[in-house]
């Protein structure tokens, strides 16, 4: 799906989304990937649901955000709190939708100027 973000000087708008990828600041990624609402946008290492490990969202919580999003994927499953308690402890706010609501929220947030990171999964 294409997306019509508006697009505010050095930030990282997602101009599209599919099953098979997302495109950012003209660049497609097609594995899972990290788009903090400035700065570098990054592969994420992880190409399954069930290999996620606290590590993954420690690295999303590097970026310093008030709110991370996780993409889940193609549908959305719901990872073990023990994943994210960094985040909990951080006091950063987490949720997690399928990777599609999670483009287009992450959208919507950063048109807002929120200070948002998300994580989206790809699987292979």
């Amino acid at each position: 799906m294409k997306l019509h973000a508006e697009r505010i000087e050095g930030t990282n708008a997602i101009a599209r989304h599919g099953k098979d990828g997302v495109l950012v600041n003209g660049t497609q990624f097609t594995s899972s990937v990290v788009v903090p609402w400035t700065g570098l946008v990054t592969v994420w290492p992880v190409s399954r649901f069930d290999d996620l490990s606290a590590d993954h969202f420690a690295v999303l919580a590097q970026h310093e955000p008030e709110l991370v999003l996780f993409g889940s994927g193609a549908r959305l499953r719901f990872p073990p709190t023990s994943l994210f308690r960094l985040l909990i402890e951080r006091r950063i706010g987490f949720e997690t939708m399928d990777t599609a609501a999670a483009c287009r929220t992450y959208n919507v947030l950063l048109a807002e100027g929120r200070n948002v990171v998300v994580g989206l999964l790809f699987e292979s």
